[in-house]
């Protein structure tokens, strides 16, 4: 009688480790039509984190291209992939916000999903938040060898200098996507469209403060920019205006005490 010979055991294959319950902290990035560039952003902001614990939250802003199908997909290689989706394009703002309520970690990191800002520099403003005083909500990042049109960086520059001049919140580069800010500061601001552009002086404005780091800026490889030069100065004046007002009705209480 021939004896048989015993298939061979199946040895399982290595899990990923899952993302943690409650990381130290999430990276949020609004993508809209990015599918060239969201998943190597998503590579890449893995890789700088490493060993950290962290989520990475790409809120998909009603792309339609194959953004979403991509992120999806990319999931499956790397664990700490989360990705919300609207059901209607709402704006880069409402997009932050969207991932911000989403999020699971106290420290938020917001990238612009284009790609322009380098991964590499936000474990840096990550870790200085988190090794700061709870005074200190927010460290921006600041935009090095702008790597955008002439015409672009005028308009930035004039920009900047108008609102800072009005504002007082001492931002060079408020519209460097790169940043990192307490959650539970962010969820004390008041809401309303573009406020990306002016968190440092809501921060400020709420008793807060603040600080900045230079940061390296690149190329887009893909994709086209959602923002003209028009459509930035057409919202801007209206934003600014109501700015000033919320800054005009301000009133601290010092320490808030309980008997």
């Amino acid at each position: 009688m021939t004896e048989k010979t015993p298939a061979p055991r199946r040895t399982p294959a290595a899990k990923a480790p899952a993302a943690p319950a409650t990381p130290d902290f999430s990276v949020v990035v609004p993508v809209f039509d990015e599918g060239g560039a969201a998943p190597a952003l998503a590579r890449e902001i893995a890789a700088a984190f490493g060993a950290r614990s962290y989520e990475i939250v790409f809120v998909n802003d009603a792309s339609r291209d194959n953004t979403l199908a991509l992120l999806t997909a990319l999931k499956a290689e790397i664990p700490q992939l989360r990705v919300l989706s609207h059901q209607k394009n709402a704006g880069q703002s409402r997009s932050v916000r969207s991932g911000i309520l989403a999020a699971r970690a106290p420290i938020i990191v917001t990238m612009d999903g284009d790609g322009q800002n380098d991964p590499a520099d936000a474990p840096r403003l990550a870790e200085r938040l988190k090794a700061a005083p709870e005074k200190l909500a927010m460290v921006g990042g600041e935009r090095v060898k702008r790597q955008d049109s002439n015409a672009k960086r005028f308009a930035s520059k004039f920009g900047n200098g108008v609102r800072g001049w009005l504002l007082k919140d001492g931002a060079l580069d408020t519209g460097c996507g790169l940043k990192a800010f307490r959650r539970e500061a962010f969820l004390r601001l008041p809401y309303f469209d573009h406020i990306h552009r002016y968190l440092p002086a809501l921060m400020i404005r709420e008793g807060y403060e603040i600080a900045f780091e230079p940061v390296n800026h690149r190329h887009r490889e893909t994709g086209v920019s959602k923002y003209t030069n028009f459509g930035r100065l057409k919202a801007s004046v209206s934003d600014l205006l109501g700015v000033l007002w919320l800054q005009s009705r301000s009133r601290l209480p010092g320490s808030v005490d309980e008997a």
